[in-house]
């Protein structure tokens, strides 16, 4: 499971013109999902993105994390997070689950940062042609696979 995590002022996700969800300060995350991934992972990951120290203390240090300042999570599916660029200039996107292992995993992400969390987290729509806007705080982006956390 690979995670792009930005630190955003606010982001939203449009679907057909119409707005999904928004959010003002938290973060967005996109999500990309492959079949060697485990609900181990989707533990793993959810507290390492709640608890992410990316948010500025009153001292302007990077010391807090989502949670403790009470922001919102977007979460937005994206397959191309799975992309193999080793051949030619064409992605593979060989790696990336089919939406019947895809969708479940998804949606157990959406439960357990919601718990993490404390409270509802904002979606876009698996597999949808979706308009992702965000206003990157900083900007403070992070990267983080699942098979890289030993």
């Amino acid at each position: 499971m690979k995670a792009v995590i930005q630190r955003v002022s606010q982001a939203s996700v449009t679907i057909e013109d119409q707005i999904k969800s928004a959010i003002q300060q938290g973060l967005l995350v996109l999500i990309g999902i492959e079949d060697a991934d485990t609900e181990a992972d989707i533990h793993w990951l959810s507290s390492k993105i709640v608890q992410l120290r990316i948010f500025d203390d009153e001292n302007k240090v990077p010391n807090v994390s989502v949670k403790d300042i009470g922001g919102d999570i977007l979460l937005v599916s994206q397959f191309t997070l799975q992309a193999s660029t080793k051949k030619g200039n064409r992605p593979s996107y060989i790696r990336a689950s089919k939406p019947d292992f895809a969708i479940p995993m998804y949606e157990q992400m959406i439960t357990q940062l919601e718990t993490d969390l404390g409270k509802k987290i904002y979606t876009g729509e698996f597999g949808a042609d979706m308009k992702v806007a965000l206003l990157n705080d900083g900007p403070v982006t992070i990267v983080i696979d699942t098979k890289d956390k030993i």
